[in-house]
């Protein structure tokens, strides 16, 4: 059957076990998206939705790119596969050459992965692969932070600390992985930015090292700002210590921008917005623009060339990777959302649009159910008061809102609002206004 004569709705719903979704309550009243066009989903009613969440973050500068789909096109008539292995194609090393361009410090080998949480797995793996190199391989514990979400893989999962992610796979985990605590203080209560008091949490994984042995962690990540959880900004001086710690125990630091990446805390990562340069850095979502698969590991120069002074000529450095590491089609989308970038000035419109939304999604702070709110560039987190059971409010909120033409993520009890780079005020306007509506309309029903 042709795109052109697929059926908005299928014939069946049952087949399709849908990933982080309530299966059987989606089933009895789907939602389902049939078109995307700019800032705008079409669902399968016919309404129009304004995206307010970027996709799954994944779509900053808006849907339906034309830029990114000639280029993809282009590509798959040309060379629509290359083996990664012992292989290459020429268009791999262009966008790592662009990529280092932006990355910090001397973040400049580029890894190529599948996705953010592929990333992960295998920044851990060349975290253990360095240090053995360096003829350290007692170093095999990795340090994590409660809250965070670093994907879903085995790796991922295991330095990730977002309960409901962790306790039903806790025994096939790896095994050597420690948490600190987040940074989010009862005393966080509708903050812009970074916080003034919290920055002594970093002290956790001083105490982790006195109590474990520093010379035993390979490496500490963190997400510089904690995404799926409900944007957790750290507090003020926090990363500055981590990277203190780090530095006196030998431990990689690693941060996971996988959502702060490629501006969205407003400078091209987060790390050059807190002035914090770490170790390696994993990157996904935006670097596509979500219109395919794709991760990537930054690691420092250092890191690189310890790999290759410790392997013989001719051998394999680093026996990691994947069938789509750095595939052409993948590539072709991301030269070409390097290319926009470039060409729309999109860092500079993102820095010059944050103070506007910011101060817009603090206007929500006199609803009834609107426990806190907390944001950072163009991202933020809108907390929900309890509603009997935890994730209630946070699942009826969004539904009520989805209703009233504004789509975004909602993890637990918060919604997490994340705008596209190419907004405008008027978007931003819109996309609080229907919230505000929403918001109104779940706290009606709850009345009722």
């Amino acid at each position: 059957m042709s795109s052109e004569n697929r059926p908005s709705v299928p014939n069946s719903l049952n087949e399709h076990w849908m990933p982080f979704t309530s299966n059987r309550d989606f089933k009895a009243n789907p939602r389902l998206i049939t078109e995307a066009k700019g800032v705008y989903l079409k669902t399968h009613h016919g309404k129009t939705q304004i995206d307010a969440s970027s996709g799954l973050f994944c779509n900053p500068l808006g849907h339906g790119r034309e830029e990114i789909t000639e280029a993809v096109t282009k590509q798959l008539k040309t060379l629509d596969y290359a083996q990664p292995f012992q292989q290459g194609f020429g268009g791999s090393f262009e966008l790592a050459t662009k990529i280092a361009k932006h990355t910090p410090g001397d973040l400049n080998k580029i890894f190529y992965t599948i996705c953010g949480s592929t990333a992960v797995e295998t920044a851990i793996k060349i975290a253990i692969a360095y240090h053995r190199a360096k003829g350290d391989s007692k170093r095999f514990r990795f340090v994590g932070r409660e809250r965070a979400y670093h994907g879903m893989n085995i790796g991922a999962t295991s330095v990730g600390g977002m309960i409901n992610n962790v306790k039903t796979f806790a025994s096939v985990l790896m095994p050597g992985v420690l948490h600190m605590r987040h940074t989010h203080l009862p005393e966080h209560k509708f903050i812009s930015g970074q916080p003034d008091t919290g920055a002594e949490l970093a002290n956790d994984l001083e105490r982790i090292c006195q109590n474990f042995g520093g010379e035993n962690i390979a490496a500490c990540i963190v997400e510089p700002v904690a995404g799926s959880t409900g944007c957790l900004v750290p507090p003020k001086g926090y990363l500055e210590r981590l990277r203190e710690i780090c530095d006196n125990h030998g431990i990689l630091l690693i941060f996971d921008e996988v959502i702060c990446g490629w501006g969205r805390m407003g400078s091209v990562f987060a790390s050059q917005e807190f002035g914090v340069v770490p170790d390696m850095m994993t990157l996904a979502k935006a670097t596509t623009n979500g219109v395919v698969p794709m991760g990537v590991v930054a690691c420092k120069d250092e890191m690189y060339d310890a790999l290759m002074d410790s392997s013989p000529q001719g051998a394999i450095e680093l026996f990691h990777g994947y069938t789509y590491s750095g595939i052409p089609v993948s590539v072709a989308a991301a030269l070409a959302v390097q290319e926009i970038f470039e060409k729309d000035d999109i860092f500079n419109k993102v820095k010059g649009m944050v103070e506007y939304f910011q101060k817009s999604i603090f206007s929500l702070k006199d609803l009834d159910s609107v426990a806190n709110i907390r944001g950072q560039g163009l991202m933020a987190g809108i907390d929900m008061k309890l509603n009997t059971k935890p994730g209630k409010a946070g699942f009826e909120t969004f539904k009520a809102c989805y209703d009233v033409g504004v789509n975004f993520k909602a993890t637990g009890d918060c919604l997490i609002i994340a705008p596209q780079f190419i907004c405008e005020k008027k978007h931003i306007d819109e996309i609080i206004d229907k919230l505000r509506t929403g918001i109104t309309n779940y706290q009606k029903n709850q009345k009722n």
